[in-house]
């Protein structure tokens, strides 16, 4: 227990400094898109094409990491991470879209990388501390909350071109992590290599856990993800000044992994079907309140509402999905979990910046409702399912 709560510890760290990165882009690059694209709508592109790489890198890096080691896949994804953040100060400095665009595709293909420090902390613990490892793990995307706001304000302006410097700052953020990945120490399961008995891929997504369990993480991720990404350019919209979007993002980030401290100990005895199923009411009530008024107050209550969901959603799908394969099934599972995770991401990213130029704040919520109903639905109908199998 002692070596698997030190390697919670490092991956939390590193999590932190993941999401402090990742909170510094979504903070600024809708509004650096904004600045350099002749085509309005398109604003949200570079924040888009992050996650488009996120997406097609999640299941290679997946295999990678079953091949390396979970250590070597970390530095592999933040050797990415230190050339997407030179290319991205690069493009504010010749003020190019196009290599903005590309530069946060490689540091997608980072995050991708990093969306296993939780994976890694649930593979060295033992049964009864999977939950809560994967759950203290992600709340160290709380500092990300904290720091990546204050991070993308004090530098917005500290070059003489606006958010140069705050995508240099990625850099060092990205190489504090490679360092402190390198102490740690995931050993693979004894039955990692043996193959017997590890079904095709086809058999294990069609498992109705496996279904549930990524459905619900992909469209709680994507409902965050549509408004969010919308968020900073909504606010913008309304006359209100950066800093005042700024504050809104980092109480979400906040909101998003604070909760982390103890979701794992309400699956634990709840169960993560119900955690999701309170997910995605919390994220239901976010839409409410952010159709009924545009004031700061409720752009910074329905974000914190939306995060609160977000990690409820999230952490029970990723809890969840640990039901659904075998040690020796561990990587290709786990990838495919990512790839549609990550491409439910792409899509409501690329929509929100489109949708929000052309139908407004309000209409743009009016669309997380069927998605979320979906999610709602398919947890209900899991829960049911297990019931009903429960006497025989």
């Amino acid at each position: 227990m002692d070596s698997a709560r030190r390697n919670v510890f490092l991956l939390a760290a590193c999590q932190a400094l993941l999401l402090t990165n990742a909170v510094t882009l979504i903070a600024i690059s809708s509004l650096a898109g904004y600045a350099l694209t002749e085509n309005k709508a398109f604003a949200t592109l570079p924040a888009t094409t992050y996650v488009l790489g996120g997406w097609l890198s999640t299941y290679p890096a997946s295999l990678w990491m079953k091949r390396v080691g979970r250590r070597s896949g970390f530095l592999t994804g933040g050797a990415f991470g230190l050339v997407g953040s030179v290319l991205a100060t690069l493009a504010m400095g010749v003020s190019s879209f196009t290599l903005l665009c590309f530069a946060t595709f490689l540091l997608g293909t980072y995050n991708a990388f990093g969306q296993y420090y939780r994976f890694a902390a649930a593979d060295a613990a033992p049964p009864d501390f999977k939950a809560k490892a994967i759950s203290l793990v992600l709340a160290g995307g709380l500092v990300g909350g904290v720091v990546g706001p204050e991070v993308s304000k004090f530098t917005l302006d500290l070059a003489s071109t606006r958010f140069l410097a705050s995508y240099a700052s990625l850099f060092g953020f990205c190489l504090l992590a490679m360092a402190i990945v390198s102490f740690i120490v995931v050993p693979p399961p004894k039955d990692e290599g043996a193959q017997q008995g590890a079904r095709p891929l086809a058999e294990i997504v069609r498992q109705p856990v496996f279904i549930v369990a990524a459905l619900c993480a992909g469209l709680g991720y994507g409902v965050m993800t549509l408004l969010m990404t919308a968020t900073p350019l909504a606010m913008g919209f309304c006359g209100y000044p950066y800093a005042a979007a700024a504050g809104v993002i980092a109480a979400h980030v906040v909101a998003m992994f604070a909760p982390s401290f103890f979701t794992g100990s309400l699956i634990t005895r709840f169960g993560a079907l119900y955690v999701i199923i309170w997910g995605v009411a919390i994220e239901l009530a976010c839409v409410l309140l952010a159709i009924s008024s545009q004031s700061v107050s409720n752009f910074w209550w329905a974000l914190v509402l939306l995060g609160l969901g977000w990690n409820f959603t999230y952490v029970g799908g990723t809890a969840l999905l640990t039901e659904a394969y075998r040690p020796a099934e561990k990587a290709k599972t786990q990838g495919a979990n990512e790839i549609v995770i990550f491409g439910v991401q792409a899509l409501a990213s690329l929509s929100s910046g489109v949708l929000v130029n052309a139908t407004g704040w309000t209409t743009l919520n009016y669309f997380a409702v069927p998605l979320l109903a979906l999610a709602g639905g398919s947890a209900l109908w899991l829960m049911y399912r297990r019931r009903a199998a429960a006497p025989a």
